[in-house]
């Protein structure tokens, strides 16, 4: 950029009639304006250290968290994983019932249609094992809409104790009605006061005139200084160009609204033809965080092709989640990417990795997203791409604990890779 000098005040100037101060007060608003745009445009505005192969990451603990051979056990990401208040980890995931008698069986669409249910399980030694006997229901999916609730409709907590958003026992999970990203969805949510163990009725969130509304999960990381909860959810609309990730917010459990956009309203084009859920779209599965100073996180994924071509991107907000702009791309591939932001400041983010060695890989940031390190690899032993969907939690400082699903290579059963479970792994980045 050039550099003009301003003439003195009275001095003969081009700018007729501009003094120095009116001069550079419009220099300054220029400035931001130039700032703005630039915090608006997708690119890294500094150098990235890139090329780096992968390393195998050292002392990672692996354990299955629920295996059946006659269940596809998936999507951990939009079901949650929380540490509550008397140190138990709480793991939600999907499981549907299949034989695995053909590639059919176990197509994706065929597995988000209405079958099986949402279930959380419980581990009380950092998850090193997993009590079967702990798994409590949490959604049918058979529900189709709000006359298929338990009692006939969604439930009204008004006059419920508000949430307190601060308790670890407080935990919160939701989804759509009749499907995550359907044009249509309500955002169906239940909530637990006691770590998990018990669950309100299904209550829904308001649309706040979105033709759509549905929720990927809750972090127990998205709570503001003030005590509000933040939800990263979709809204989606026929011809739209995809879903769109936008956030809520709740002080109390009972009041949620409609609180600010991830990215702005994108236009359909020919580049993004949809066509089905797994097709092409710029943002989605919104995972919201909060760091210790207040700046807000998000990370959404960004795909091409559901099998492959995906990758994870990070929004920042620094207003508590009213206003957003693109900060960094984690990865050349993988997603969805779950956030942890750890005690020592560093912030963590772990995906699925479906090209092959296929697996489950993890980036770290010193500078709240801005740049992210070297990748490591928590697990390179997947049967095929159909892994990932991760969750991650700080268990001690310094130490996490991730859930995702997997299946394995050497799995005597082999349907397009193995037996789909839920798996953990504990690290120290």
């Amino acid at each position: 950029m050039s550099h003009k000098t301003i003439p003195a005040d009275g001095a003969a100037n081009p700018l007729k009639g501009v003094t120095r101060r009116t001069a550079l007060l419009g220099a300054s608003a220029a400035g931001m304006m130039l700032a703005a745009g630039a915090g608006r445009a997708q690119s890294t505005q500094m150098l990235v250290k890139t090329g780096l192969p992968a390393q195998k990451a050292k002392n990672a603990q692996h354990s299955v968290v629920y295996r059946e051979e006659d269940e596809f056990c998936a999507w951990a990401f939009y079901c949650g994983l929380w540490k509550t208040a008397d140190g138990s980890i709480v793991a939600g995931f999907k499981r549907v019932p299949t034989a695995y008698g053909s590639a059919q069986e176990i197509d994706h669409t065929n597995m988000t249609r209405n079958k099986g249910e949402i279930v959380v399980i419980r581990s009380t030694d950092n998850g090193k094992s997993w009590d079967r006997n702990s798994i409590v229901p949490i959604f049918d999916m058979a529900i189709k809409s709000e006359k298929d609730f338990p009692g006939g409709a969604a439930a009204d907590w008004s006059g419920l104790p508000p949430l307190d958003f601060r308790s670890r026992d407080t935990l919160i999970m939701g989804g759509g009605v009749p499907a995550l990203f359907a044009p249509n969805a309500r955002c169906w949510m239940r909530a637990s006061t006691d770590g998990g163990r018990t669950w309100r009725a299904h209550t829904l969130l308001p649309n706040d005139d979105f033709p759509s509304l549905s929720m990927p999960g809750s972090s127990m990381y998205s709570v503001r200084q003030d005590g509000m909860m933040l939800l990263g959810l979709h809204t989606n609309a026929p011809g739209a160009l995809g879903p769109r990730p936008i956030v809520y917010g709740c002080i109390d459990g009972v009041n949620w609204q409609y609180l600010g956009s991830i990215v702005d309203e994108e236009k359909a084009s020919p580049y993004y033809p949809g066509g089905s859920p797994f097709a092409a779209a710029p943002h989605f599965y919104p995972r919201v965080v909060v760091l210790r100073n207040g700046k807000v996180l998000a990370s959404v994924r960004y795909q091409r092709d559901a099998r492959n071509v995906i990758w994870t991107e990070i929004h920042e907000s620094l207003d508590g989640g009213r206003t957003w702009h693109w900060l960094s791309r984690v990865n050349d591939w993988g997603a969805p990417g779950d956030l942890v932001p750890m005690s020592d400041g560093r912030v963590v983010c772990v995906y699925g990795y479906r090209m092959a060695p296929y697996g489950i890989r993890y980036r770290v940031s010193e500078d709240e997203g801005r740049t992210w390190g070297q990748e490591y690899i928590l697990r390179d032993d997947g049967g095929s791409w159909d892994v990932g969907y991760p969750r991650v939690v700080e268990i001690a400082p310094g130490t996490l604990l991730s859930t995702y699903y997997i299946n394995l290579k050497n799995d005597r059963i082999n349907v397009n890779g193995g037996v789909r479970h839920i798996a953990c792994t504990v690290f120290k980045p």
